[in-house]
C-alpha cells in the first residue's frame, strides 16, 4: 500500500484527497460499481498507474450468442503516458488467472487473452484512457465473472487497472445491457468526454429519410504529408448522427465522380477487397454513439497536394452525402525503385547467362482478425513443421493440420500434443515436389466476398512476425513460375495473346525486385499478394484458370530487358487515350518508359485508371483481339527493349 505522510508537500496531500474523493464517489454512484477502484492505494509500477472512472452497473445481462460493447475508462494517475502502439502500449488481458481463455472472447479480440487495446492514440498524465471492449455471451445460461487487467506491454501490469464484470446470459426478454457510468453521471456506450466533443467536426451529413447520417468527429491527422507511394495508417471518429442503428460499418472506396484520386492508386495489402478498406462489427453504434475505425492506405503516385476520399456504407448501404476527405501532400515523387542497387551477380545480368529461376517469396496474408490472429495449415501431402534455422519441430501425414501464432516474441504452434512454442520462425515444408498447402482458416467467401476460398499454395509456408511494421505475415515460398500461375491479374477470358504479353510483363516485375530484394527487405519476401504488388491467388486460382498456366508454360523465362539488363516494368489497367511517361508521372528518365498513343482507349472514351506508365492492359488486349501478337504488344509498350530467355 502506497503510503502519504503529514510531512508531505501539500500536492501530495491534495492527490490523495482528490483520489480518495473519486474513489468515494463511484463507490456511491448508480447504485454501486462492480468493482471499488483500487488506484489509492496501489504502487506505482515503472511510471503505470491507474484509477477507474467508468465502468458499467453491477449484474448487466445479455442473451445467449448475443454481443455487446461496453466502454470501460481509466484516469492516468501515474508519471507516464499512455499510448495505443509502439513500447509499451496500452491494453487489456484477461486475469485471475493472467491469459485465461474468457467464455466471452469477441470476434475483434486482439487474440485468446487480449480483448482490447487503449483506444486513444496518446492519454497525458491526468487524462482518461477509454477501452471499448466487446463481449460475446456463451450459449450456457447463468451468472458470469469475468476478470481483465490493464497492462502496458511488456513493462507492468498497471496498478489500479484491474476490474471484473458480473454478466447474467439470460435468453428473457427485456434484458437491461451494460449501461455505463462515470464521473461525471451516465454516458452512453461509444460517448465522447468533454475535449473529445469539442474536436474538430469536418465531413458531416445530414440525415436522410432512410435514417442514415455521420459526421467527423475525430481524425488522427488534418492533412498529411508522404513520399509517393508511402503506407499511411489513418485513424478517425465517426458519429452516428442520423436515427439508426449501425451493425455492420464499412469504410469502402468513394465514387469517382467525388473522389480526386483513382482508388485503385491508394489500395494497400491490409484492404479487405479493391473496394473494402475494413469492415466493423462489434457491438452497435446506436444513435449519438461514436465508431472509430483505423485503416490503411497508399499515398498517390504523383507529386502535388491531392484529396483521398473514401465513404462508410452501414448495413451494406452507403451513407449519403458522406466522404472522409483526407489532404495528401506527395513530396518526394515516386519510390527510388530505378536506381536500387543489384543484389545478384552483376555480370550475369549483364552477359544475359541463364540463370537457375529464382524461388520468390511472397506476402500473402497479414495475420490479424480475419483469421483470429493465427494460421491453421494442412497440406495434401506428408509435410514438416521446422524452424527457419532447419530444425525439426514435427513430423505431419497429409492432412494433419497444425494451428499457429505469433505473441509478446514467441511462435506458438498446435500439432496435436497441447501449446508447444519456440523463439525462431515457423515454416511448413511439403516432402512432395508438388505439393499444395492449405490455410484452412482464411477463405476469402466469408471474409472478403470472394466466389472462392482462394486459400490454398503450392510449396513452402512460412509464418514470420517482423518488428520494423509489428505484424505478422504468412509467406508463401516458391519458384518465379509457379507463382505465376496464380497470378491474379487476368482470367481465362482474356485473348492468348494478351495473356503471354502480360505474364511476361508481371515475370519481368517480379525478377526486378528479386534481383534487388529490397522492395519489402524489411518484412522478409520480395513481393506481397496485393494489387499494389502483384494480385496473387494461388493454387485454386491456377486451377480454376487453366489458360493463365498455359501463358506461363508457353513463355517461360522471357523477361523484358534494355541495354542487357532487366527492366522495370509497370502497367495498369486503362488510359485516357494514351500512356505517360515516367517522367510525366514520377520525375526523372527511363528510357523504355515513354508515352505512347492508345487509339482504341480513346475511341471508347476510358478515363485513366491506374498511374498510367508502361503497358495499359485495355489497349493490349485491344491491339491482340485485333491481331498483334504478345512480342508486338511489349515492343510498343516499352520502347527499345529485347526479350530474353533468363531461365530454361
Amino acid at each position: 500500500m502506497k503510503t502519504f505522510l503529514l510531512s508531505d508537500h501539500a500536492a501530495n496531500f491534495s492527490r490523495v484527497a482528490s483520489l480518495l474523493l473519486i474513489s468515494f464517489t463511484l463507490v456511491l454512484m448508480a447504485g454501486g460499481l462492480f468493482l471499488s477502484p483500487r488506484a489509492a492505494d496501489a504502487a506505482a509500477k515503472n511510471g503505470f498507474e491507474a484509477l477507474q472512472v467508468v465502468a458499467p452497473k453491477v449484474g448487466f445481462t445479455m442473451a445467449p450468442g448475443e454481443e455487446q460493447q461496453v466502454l470501460v475508462g481509466f484516469k492516468n494517475i501515474g508519471t507516464k503516458a499512455w499510448k495505443n502502439s509502439g513500447a509499451s502500449y496500452v491494453s487489456i488481458y484477461t486475469y485471475d488467472p493472467k491469459y485465461r481463455v474468457s467464455d466471452f472472447r469477441a470476434g475483434d479480440w486482439v487474440d485468446y487473452t487480449q480483448a482490447a487495446l487503449l483506444k486513444e492514440t496518446s492519454v497525458p498524465v491526468g487524462g482518461v484512457g477509454n477501452i471499448y471492449l466487446t463481449l460475446k455471451a456463451p450459449k450456457s445460461e447463468g451468472t458470469y465473472e469475468e476478470t481483465f487487467q490493464l497492462a502496458a506491454e511488456d513493462t507492468a501490469w498497471i496498478p489500479g487497472g484491474e476490474f471484473t464484470l458480473t454478466i447474467q446470459v439470460d435468453d428473457g426478454e427485456g434484458a437491461e445491457g451494460p449501461v455505463v457510468s462515470s464521473e461525471g453521471g451516465s454516458a452512453s456506450v461509444g460517448s465522447l468526454g468533454g475535449s473529445e466533443r469539442d474536436a474538430l467536426a469536418d465531413g458531416e451529413a445530414s440525415p436522410e429519410a432512410g435514417g442514415l447520417s455521420a459526421t467527423v468527429l475525430l481524425r488522427s491527422a488534418k492533412t498529411i504529408q508522404a513520399k509517393a507511394g508511402e503506407e499511411i495508417t489513418y485513424k478517425v471518429g465517426v458519429k452516428n448522427t442520423g436515427t439508426m442503428t449501425w451493425v455492420k460499418r464499412e469504410i469502402v472506396t468513394a465514387d469517382l465522380a467525388i473522389a480526386a484520386v483513382a482508388s485503385d492508386e491508394t489500395r494497400h495489402a491490409s484492404w479487405v477487397s479493391d473496394t473494402k478498406l475494413i469492415v466493423n462489427e462489434a457491438g452497435l453504434v446506436k444513435p449519438g454513439g461514436v465508431d472509430f475505425f483505423s485503416f490503411t492506405f497508399t499515398a498517390p503516385s504523383q507529386n502535388g497536394t491531392h484529396t483521398v476520399s473514401y465513404q462508410i456504407a452501414v448495413n451494406d448501404e452507403v451513407i449519403p452525402h458522406f466522404e472522409i476527405n483526407i489532404p495528401v501532400t506527395v513530396t518526394g515523387g515516386s519510390k527510388d525503385i530505378k536506381d536500387e542497387p543489384l543484389s545478384v551477380n552483376e555480370e550475369d545480368v549483364q552477359a544475359q547467362r541463364l540463370i537457375d529461376e529464382p524461388v520468390m517469396r511472397i506476402g500473402l496474408l497479414i495475420v490479424d482478425a480475419e483469421t483470429d490472429w493465427q494460421v491453421e495449415v494442412s497440406c495434401d501431402s506428408p509435410w514438416k513443421l521446422m524452424d527457419a534455422e532447419g530444425g525439426l519441430l514435427g513430423k505431419m501425414d497429409a492432412g494433419d493440420m497444425v494451428r499457429a501464432f505469433y505473441k509478446n516474441q514467441r511462435y506458438y504452434f498446435n500439432r496435436g500434443k497441447g501449446i508447444e512454442q519456440t523463439h525462431k520462425v515457423l515454416r511448413f515444408v511439403p516432402e512432395a515436389e508438388d505439393a499444395v498447402c492449405t490455410v484452412e482458416n482464411f477463405d476469402r467467401r466469408k471474409t472478403r466476398g470472394a466466389a472462392y476460398a482462394l486459400n490454398q499454395f503450392r510449396d513452402v509456408l512460412e509464418l514470420r512476425y517482423n518488428s520494423a511494421h509489428d505484424r505478422t505475415w504468412l509467406i508463401n515460398e516458391l519458384p518465379l513460375e509457379e507463382y505465376l500461375y496464380g497470378l491474379g491479374e487476368t482470367s481465362n477470358a482474356s485473348h492468348e495473346q494478351f495473356k503471354k504479353a502480360l505474364i511476361t510483363v508481371a515475370r519481368t516485375y517480379a525478377l526486378y525486385h528479386w534481383e534487388r530484394g529490397t522492395k519489402h527487405a524489411d518484412e522478409y519476401f520480395h513481393m506481397n499478394a496485393y494489387a499494389d504488388d502483384q494480385v496473387y491467388f494461388g493454387y485454386q486460382y491456377e486451377t480454376i484458370h487453366p489458360l493463365i498456366k498455359e501463358a506461363v508454360d508457353d513463355t517461360r523465362g522471357v523477361t523484358v530487358n534494355y541495354d542487357g539488363r532487366t527492366a522495370l516494368t509497370p502497367y495498369f489497367s486503362r488510359s485516357d487515350g494514351r500512356t505517360r511517361s515516367w517522367s510525366e508521372v514520377w520525375g526523372g528518365d527511363v528510357a523504355w518508359l515513354k508515352g505512347v498513343a492508345a487509339p482504341c482507349d480513346k475511341r471508347r472514351g476510358y478515363t485513366l485508371w491506374g498511374h498510367g506508365v508502361g503497358m495499359g492492359a485495355t489497349e493490349a488486349l485491344c491491339m491482340a483481339n485485333e491481331g498483334s501478337d504478345w512480342e508486338e504488344i511489349l515492343n510498343y509498350f516499352y520502347t527499345g527493349i529485347d526479350l530474353n530467355k533468363r531461365w530454361d
